[in-house]
């Protein structure tokens, strides 16, 4: 049986100073996080996949030893909460059972997002599946890997760019003809391999920047001094001709935009069918998850939401009202699309305010951007991209208007629910129509549009 390790200090704040001598206090499934409202266990979940009876076990754990519910996170992975202190023997027995612990070594580096719609629509440009099963597996036997922080992520992104706007440590985007692109950093600078050979290209990588962070203290790539960070991708190309892989130098513009699936079914599938659904606040009480594992197949985004796959056409249609009366999102016009919140309070000692609640209290009609609600600066699972920022601040909230690494038009708007509501209101811009403005549903269906002729090569983006 695998041993729980105790339950780890709250860690440091996103954007802190990194230094590897404080220790990674990421939580994991075998360490525990004490939070406001209990032990916390992150469950790494590469790509999102996961079988019903890896969801079953998920459910049973979160009904069982925690609070009943399961948090998406913006990984795609899985947060119980409510967890007694001593429960770790038990949760990591129910998930090894589940095949949801592969290597005790290596449960907190397995961090693996993945375009969620990658074989299922046609648009991308290959697969990633191979690729997912191909890099985990490599993690897992790999002692060196066991030095990443719970922080560091990777991408396989199918070639629409979807998950190569996240930002990850290294990404692999799928170009045609048998072709890869990898990413190392946050950077223009792209290295082509074949295929076959882009998880050992991601994991050589991983190994490459595991060295410079030994000098540096650096936890994530976009954590090493500039000169450090630039010579990273010359490094990898060297290792990797010395293993005998074909690389070469090129460049690619990293998207600036990341578009969640369309909610909804999922163009394409003849004999089985797709459908996306968005989880208000990513948070599923324990019918909610029922109803989504039990349906088939799973594939968590890293948008707080959930493809569910395998489902037999003729059912997805009833599925869908099902899935709406329960509360999820299951198209366009639902006031909770694009909307997200950190735990706030209750949950979290460092948090200002119950932005969860303020969030609910706001929702009206879709805007024309996202709006993330944080309760302090740390601003815990905010998206990418371009959004609406609403931070919880000691003299009322802050509200910004976020793009890539700049913020615009911040103002504090007091503590007062209707005067919050309609200052974030305006801030999104609550009449799509009237202002041109695309929701996610229509910002996915104006993608495949434009995307549905050109499968062979990722789309280039401005930044």
């Amino acid at each position: 049986m695998l041993a729980a390790m105790p339950a780890s200090l709250p860690s440091r704040s996103p954007g802190d100073a990194c230094a590897r001598s404080s220790g990674d206090a990421c939580p994991g499934a075998l360490r525990l996080h004490r939070a406001d409202d209990g032990a916390l266990a992150r469950i790494r979940i590469p790509g999102g996949a996961l079988t019903p009876r890896q969801a079953g076990a998920l459910g049973q754990a979160a009904e069982r030893l925690g609070d009943g519910e399961l948090h998406l996170t913006s990984r795609g992975n899985v947060q119980l909460r409510g967890l007694a202190p001593d429960c770790g023997t038990e949760l990591a027995a129910l998930l090894d059972e589940a095949g949801l612990l592969p290597s005790a070594r290596h449960e907190r580096v397995r961090n693996v997002v993945a375009s969620p719609l990658s074989g299922l629509d046609g648009l991308g440009a290959a697969d990633v599946r191979p690729w997912l099963a191909g890099l985990d597996g490599l993690l897992c036997a790999s002692d060196g890997a066991t030095a990443l922080s719970g922080r560091f992520l990777f991408a396989l992104d199918d070639g629409r760019g979807d998950v190569d706007a996240l930002g990850a440590d290294l990404t692999l985007l799928a170009l045609g003809a048998g072709g890869g692109l990898l990413r190392v950093g946050h950077g223009d600078a792209v290295l082509r391999v074949p295929a076959p050979d882009a998880p050992r290209a991601a994991l050589t990588a991983a190994e490459a920047f595991l060295d410079a962070a030994r000098e540096t203290g650096a936890w994530r790539v976009k954590d090493l001094p500039d000169d450090t960070a630039a010579a990273l991708p010359a490094e990898v190309v060297r290792r990797l001709r010395e293993a005998g892989v074909p690389v070469a130098p090129d460049r690619r513009s990293r998207p600036l935009e990341a578009l969640p699936p369309a909610h909804g079914r999922v163009p394409g599938g003849h004999h089985e069918a797709s459908l996306s659904v968005g989880v208000p606040l990513g948070r599923l009480d324990p019918e909610q998850w029922r109803l989504l594992s039990g349906a088939g197949g799973l594939r968590l985004t890293p948008w707080r939401g959930a493809v569910v796959t395998g489902v037999a056409p003729d059912r997805a249609d009833g599925l869908l009202e099902e899935l709406s009366a329960a509360g999820l999102i299951t198209g366009p016009g639902s006031p909770w699309s694009g909307v997200g919140a950190c735990v706030g309070q209750p949950g979290c000692a460092k948090s200002l305010a119950d932005v969860r609640a303020e969030a609910g209290a706001a929702v009206g009609p879709p805007g024309r951007l996202p709006v993330y609600w944080s309760g302090c600066e740390r601003r815990c699972g905010h998206p990418h991209g371009e959004w609406i920022d609403v931070v919880a601040t000691l003299d009322g909230h802050r509200i910004s208007h976020v793009r890539g690494e700049s913020a615009t038009g911040a103002a504090t708007v007091r503590n007062d629910p209707a005067a919050l509501a309609a200052a974030v209101a305006e801030a999104r811009g609550t009449n799509p129509e009237a202002r041109g403005a695309r929701t996610p549903e229509t910002r996915g269906a104006r993608t495949s549009e434009t995307r549905g002729a050109r499968t062979s090569e990722p789309r280039d983006a401005r930044s």
